[in-house]
Parts: structure tokens; C-alpha cells; sequence
């Protein structure tokens, strides 16, 4: 039987947390851990699988970090700022991509994460990865009860934040559509409009170039 991606999707988003970590995720055929992985990494309740570096984005153990790693994560907070120091801008920064952590110790800087921060610096936009822990009373120990966070100047937290979307989070959602579209019959395929199916997000550009014409037409910039 042909398993229905959209059915999967609301089935998997209905399901409280504790209920969604319950699945056992090596039992689900290859498009049910695919949307399986995208639900429970947009709760960031568990780390999703983490297909272009083929292992799972935090090890089992801190121990298990290689030197490679290992030698990055000390690159990355040397980037950050000399000598783990603070940079100035941390009190007014913004958290633009968060990433749960299995282990109370200090966890190796997951790939992702890393990916992110990378992201962000050829983007030219300062950033900071911080550790913390995660208040009794949200988190959902083993899976969450420290994370990393990444921080970056207020005043760039728009930019910082599509930077992130557009870099990690598109090219997961990229992998969700083309395994939705490649689940639909011919027919069902043909009655899809992108257009009809996102208009929230259509409609969402159409706004943000509105409004922005709008501000520059109000002030006499142009």
C-alpha cells in the first residue's frame, strides 16, 4: 500500500511530544522517517538524521567527538572571540537557530549547527554559539536537557534568521516536497498548484514587498 505523505504529516503533527519521541524511528519506511525527522527537528526535540554527513548530527557520547571536530569547535569560539571571550553585542543578540543537546556535560557543536554558524559568517553576520541549559519544567530528558544556541546581533536577526532558513531549513523542506510530489499518482500531481498549496507563504512575499514600498513611499525615499 502506497503510504499517503500528507496523512503522515498531520499524523506526526497531532502527536504530543512525549507520543512523537516514542516512535522508534529504525522502524519507519524511508518517506515516514523523512517527514518523522521533520516534525520532531521543527519541535527540536530530538537530533533529525543528518543525511549530508551520514550520522546522526550529535554523537551517543561527548567522548565519541574526534579530533577533527574537536579542533573545530575550538576554531569556531576562537572566531567568535579571542580566548572564549564574550563579543560585546551577545547582550542585545537574538537566538536565530537553537539545537537540543542529549548530554548535561559540555556536547560537541552538532554539524548542523555548525553549518549554520558557517552559513552565517559567508553571510558576513557575526555570530556566537552558546551552550545552556534547558529549565527543568521544558525539558524532555534524554532527548533535551541542554542546547546550543545561536546567537546573533539584534539589529540582524531578520537577515540572520532567513539566512538560516534559506541555508538549512529550505533544502530539508526541498527533500519533504520532492518526497510529497514523488508519493502522488499522475493525476493528483497535475491538480497540484504550488501556488494554491503555499498561498500562505505566496502571500507572505507579496506583504513584506507591500509594506516595505509603502515605508519608502511614506518617508520620501525615492
Amino acid at each position: 500500500m502506497q503510504l499517503d505523505p500528507e496523512y503522515l504529516r498531520q499524523h506526526y503533527a497531532s502527536l504530543s511530544d512525549e507520543t512523537l519521541l516514542a516512535v522508534d524511528r529504525a522502524d519507519l519506511v524511508e518517506i515516514a522517517r523523512t517527514i518523522f525527522d521533520l516534525e520532531a527537528g521543527r519541535r527540536k526535540l530530538v537530533p533529525p538524521q543528518d543525511t549530508r554527513h551520514g550520522q546522526p548530527a550529535i554523537p551517543e557520547h561527548p567522548d565519541s567527538l574526534d579530533a577533527e571536530t574537536d579542533g573545530y569547535e575550538a576554531e569556531v569560539a576562537g572566531e567568535m572571540h579571542a580566548g572564549g571571550e564574550q563579543p560585546g553585542w551577545l547582550e542585545d543578540a537574538a537566538e536565530v537557530y537553537s539545537y537540543a543537546a542529549v548530554h548535561s556535560a559540555m556536547a560537541p557543536v552538532p554539524n548542523i549547527a555548525v553549518d549554520a554558524c558557517d552559513a552565517l559568517k559567508a553571510a558576513g553576520i557575526p555570530c556566537y554559539l552558546d551552550f545552556c541549559e534547558i529549565p527543568p519544567e521544558r525539558s524532555l530528558s534524554p532527548y533535551g536537557t541542554h542546547r546550543w544556541r545561536l546567537m546573533a546581533p539584534g539589529k540582524l536577526r531578520l537577515r540572520a534568521t532567513s539566512v538560516v532558513e534559506r541555508e538549512i531549513g529550505n533544502p530539508e523542506f526541498e527533500t519533504w516536497w520532492r518526497t510529497y510530489l514523488e508519493a502522488l499518482s499522475d493525476e493528483e500531481l497535475r491538480a497540484t498548484n504550488p501556488q494554491v498549496e503555499f498561498c500562505g507563504l505566496f502571500d507572505r512575499i507579496v506583504r513584506v514587498n507591500r509594506v516595505y514600498d509603502e515605508e519608502i513611499a511614506r518617508r520620501r525615499l525615492r
